[in-house]
């Protein structure tokens, strides 16, 4: 089947959801995919290829990918919750001998987050060390960092908070100051901007995730970016089995000594696919993933312009409501790459009934995430840090949810929003 064939079938055959906005009737998503039929042409190309583990469209997605970011290194893996792991993993090594981390020692990071931003310091016995956050931004309040750095201080680990970045000219500084590795997660920020450099080139790795509900997709997937080529063989070596060969795949003995080497204490000439120098996992993905994300970043700045637009709109129809909510703020020197439209309710609003209301006409709504992780039923017997107190993460926790702005929200659809908000606040007042 030639590609002529193949656009033909999928014209045919393909269901394409429908533009069709029924008020009140049709579902107004969180978030969602939007894909042509040049995912599905690449991704039977992938396919009929053969090769279905990484292959040529993972380093076709490569190029794009590092081009974008304008950074050196990318690994694509499994997902972005395996970026983090990958990425916090990858600090552990004993590659990086005194800059090592090692079990108890203390990351610093918020409670307003995903868990798996959290989740890999505590799987290799470190402790997570919370600070508070401000509320518009939703981001890490840098003035607290310090107060909680201690001599186990090791890293900082962040996230950009729905896709609002850090304030990256004081996290940089604190990092430089007290030689802490920093670690930025931007599952939910790809192509924000801060002081016009993209938001994952910044720390010593950026993570990503390609779930359907982000930036672009790949069904799964994500990947690890960083500039430091030390790093850069760690993450390699742990996302593949933890092997010390280097071959791509389908590859061997590139490097012209595969019986001939001494490991450890293995026996000489063991051979080098099968010496392991990290402790690692498979996170890789397919090459049918790769295909259908290098057809999505030929649309992702649209994707990011689609994305500003819908929040605009939001912002600027929700400012009349600023007695009842508080609005998303963007970071000072900061160009976000939107992920949702976060809101906190101000008393005697009630967040449930709003989003009940909002609900009920078929405009969908999220949490922030975990909330206040530390309150999570599994955070209850693990070891971890306040420094200071969490009032506005419990805020969030209490009284905060956000709303879409992704591409497949159209303006007559923020109209319907908007309604519904202001029919929800002339109930209220009555």
């Amino acid at each position: 089947m030639n590609n002529k064939n193949i656009i033909d079938f999928i014209e045919k055959n393909a269901f394409f959801q429908s533009n069709e906005f029924i008020p009140g009737k049709t579902q107004i998503k969180i978030s969602g995919k939007i894909y042509d039929q040049n995912e599905l042409l690449l991704g039977i190309q992938s396919i009929i290829n053969g090769w279905w583990t990484e292959g040529e469209f993972n380093k076709m997605f490569i190029s794009k990918f590092s081009s974008f970011l304008g950074i050196k290194h990318v690994l694509p893996v499994n997902s972005g919750s395996s970026a983090n792991l990958l990425a916090f993993a990858a600090l552990t090594s004993p590659l990086l001998k005194e800059k090592r981390i090692k079990k108890g020692d203390e990351v610093i990071t918020v409670a307003s987050c995903f868990p798996t931003t959290v989740n890999p310091i505590l799987l290799y016995g470190c402790i997570p060390v919370f600070v508070d956050v401000n509320l518009e931004t939703y981001n890490a309040d840098c003035d607290l960092i310090e107060n909680a750095i201690t001599q186990k201080t090791k890293a900082i680990f962040l996230a950009h908070t729905l896709g609002n970045p850090i304030n990256l000219d004081k996290i940089q500084k604190i990092c430089k100051k007290y030689d802490l590795w920093l670690i930025e997660d931007c599952c939910d920020a790809l192509g924000s901007e801060y002081g016009g450099k993209k938001v994952g080139t910044f720390g010593d790795i950026g993570t990503f995730s390609f779930y359907p509900a982000h930036h672009i997709t790949a069904g799964e997937g994500g990947a690890a970016a960083t500039n430091n080529d030390l790093l850069n063989k760690i993450m390699k070596s742990i996302r593949d089995w933890g092997r010390d060969c280097f071959c791509e795949t389908g590859h061997d003995n590139t490097c012209q000594s595969r019986f001939c080497q001494k490991h450890g204490e293995l026996p000489q000439g063991y051979d080098h696919k099968y010496v392991y120098s990290n402790m690692g996992f498979n996170l890789k993905w397919t090459d049918f993933q790769a295909s259908i994300a290098c057809a999505q970043m030929d649309k992702l700045d649209f994707f990011i312009k689609k994305r500003k637009e819908n929040f605009n709109l939001l912002h600027k129809g929700l400012k009349k409501f600023e007695k009842h909510l508080i609005l998303p703020k963007e970071e000072n020197n900061s160009n976000p790459s939107w992920f949702g439209f976060l809101l906190t309710v101000k008393p005697p609003i009630n967040r449930n009934d709003l989003i009940e209301h909002l609900e009920n006409s078929k405009i969908s709504t999220r949490l922030l995430f975990a909330g206040n992780v530390t309150k999570q039923p599994y955070f209850k017997d693990l070891k971890y840090r306040i420094c200071g107190n969490l009032k506005n993460t419990d805020i969030i926790m209490n009284s905060s949810f956000w709303i879409g702005v992704y591409p497949g929200i159209t303006p007559e659809m923020i109209d319907y929003i908007l309604m519904k908000f202001e029919d929800f606040f002339k109930k209220s007042e009555k």
